[in-house]
């Protein structure tokens, strides 16, 4: 017994040594808590501290920054300075008519692809670029192509003219469809030269050559009027007459279409068909530069040489230009005749350089649009085709391309052109300002 309750007194002292173990290691276990938990506070407001005090030392820092950059500025003599106040306006500089309109016509101008800026120097039927045999209303074909080849304008004649009802309705759906202005274009001359008075949408008058037999200016004026009504009303922009030829030959191509062979007389009743045609609010177009009044043989049925003289020329032709010229027309047509005298070979007069820039453009001063006769004349048709005779032309000076034989080819052309270096774009833009001043005219306040 005295056995068993001594094992029994040894293994109560191991608990309790074993239990003082347990108290004594959660004491020291707690203790090491508490100082981390110290350290880590002290820690904490050390950094609050450190970090506030670098906050305030960036703060002073900024301020003396800011204060030194005012410092700077104070002390500067031009900020010291008190504006002078001056009891007089700077007087604003008005733009003239001229001015104004070359701003309107280089804004156009500048946001058009290449593609479009060719395009729109070419005046064609809109046959030629349908690929229809008649066109006599504008519907989606119309629209597509347009869309492709934003032409400068269409030119129509009697076919396209069923009634006027339809004809005012495709001019106004033409226009519609058209991405930039377009002229819409017809040959109503005097007489029988008249495609919408020929397609019974207008008033034929007398032709030229009757007219000026009468000795009296003002019935050439009165049927420039009259044409130019009935083709405003309708839709119609651009008249391509009247005709400023000499008729100087016997049985001259020109011979009714002239008001004669008489310098002053050509001049003065020319110059009033135009006024009354401009006052209708159509744009007209003098042709056939140098004159086509002295051959037989029209170029439209092959090549007219023409034996006048330089000499000639000067003294009668190139002065009713000139007249016609100095009284403000806007567009001149240069004709397909080949005047070795001027030119100095067989070359159409429309594709010489001598006779559209040298002759036309600076001996005779003009500075307005200059557009081909029709390309597809066999007089350049059967030596050119469409796309050399499009490229030498506006090499030559010409601004707009009338009716090549093939437009495609010609539009083709000219736009290789373009890229290859062939003609500048310049030269493109050129052209275009003088088509874009007509057509903008009426734009400017």
């Amino acid at each position: 017994m005295a056995d068993e309750k001594a094992k029994q007194e040894e293994l109560e002292a191991k608990r309790e040594a074993r239990r003082r173990r347990r108290i004594h290691s959660q004491v020291l276990a707690y203790l090491a808590v508490i100082v981390v938990i110290i350290l880590v506070a002290g820690g904490v407001v050390f950094g609050v501290n450190y970090l506030s005090k670098m906050a305030a030392e960036r703060e002073d820092n900024y301020q003396q920054q800011q204060q030194s950059a005012v410092n700077d500025l104070l002390q500067t003599e031009e900020t010291l300075e008190t504006p002078v106040e001056t009891s007089e306006e700077e007087p604003v500089v008005e733009l003239t008519y001229e001015q104004k309109l070359d701003q309107i016509v280089n804004a156009a101008i500048e946001v058009m692809p290449l593609e479009d800026k060719v395009a729109g120097l070419f005046l064609v039927t809109p046959e030629s670029i349908t690929g229809v045999t008649t066109v006599t209303q504008a519907g989606d074909a119309t629209r597509e192509i347009l869309t492709k080849y934003a032409v400068g304008g269409l030119i129509y004649s009697s076919p396209n003219m069923l009634n006027a009802d339809g004809f005012r309705q495709m001019l106004d759906s033409t226009e519609l469809y058209s991405k930039y202005p377009v002229f819409l274009a017809v040959e109503e001359e005097c007489g029988k030269s008249m495609q919408a008075a020929g397609g019974m949408l207008g008033v034929e008058t007398e032709d030229a050559k009757a007219i000026a037999e009468s000795g009296d200016p003002s019935r050439a004026y009165q049927a420039g009027v009259t044409i130019g009504t009935y083709l405003k009303d309708l839709g119609v922009n651009l008249d391509l007459a009247p005709a400023a030829d000499l008729a100087v030959v016997e049985g001259s191509v020109m011979e009714n279409r002239s008001f004669g062979d008489n310098v002053e007389t050509v001049s003065e009743f020319a110059g009033n068909m135009l006024k009354g045609l401009e006052e209708q609010g159509i744009t007209s177009c003098v042709k056939h530069f140098p004159g086509l009044g002295s051959v037989t043989t029209d170029p439209s049925a092959g090549i007219a040489v023409t034996e006048r003289q330089e000499e000639e020329f000067r003294a009668n032709e190139f002065q009713v230009f000139q007249s016609l010229i100095d009284e403000g027309v806007s567009m001149i047509m240069v004709s397909n005749l080949s005047a070795p005298s001027l030119t100095g070979d067989n070359t159409p007069c429309a594709l010489s350089e001598k006779v559209v820039t040298d002759i036309l453009r600076k001996e005779l001063n003009y500075k307005g649009l200059i557009i081909t006769d029709a390309l597809n004349e066999k007089a350049v048709s059967d030596y050119y085709t469409a796309d050399v005779a499009a490229i030498t032309a506006l090499k030559a000076g010409c601004d707009m391309i009338l009716m090549p034989e093939d437009f495609e080819l010609a539009y083709q052309g000219v736009l290789d052109a373009v890229k290859q270096g062939t003609i500048s774009e310049e030269r493109i833009n050129d052209a275009l300002r003088r088509v874009y001043r007509i057509k903008f005219a009426d734009r400017v306040e």
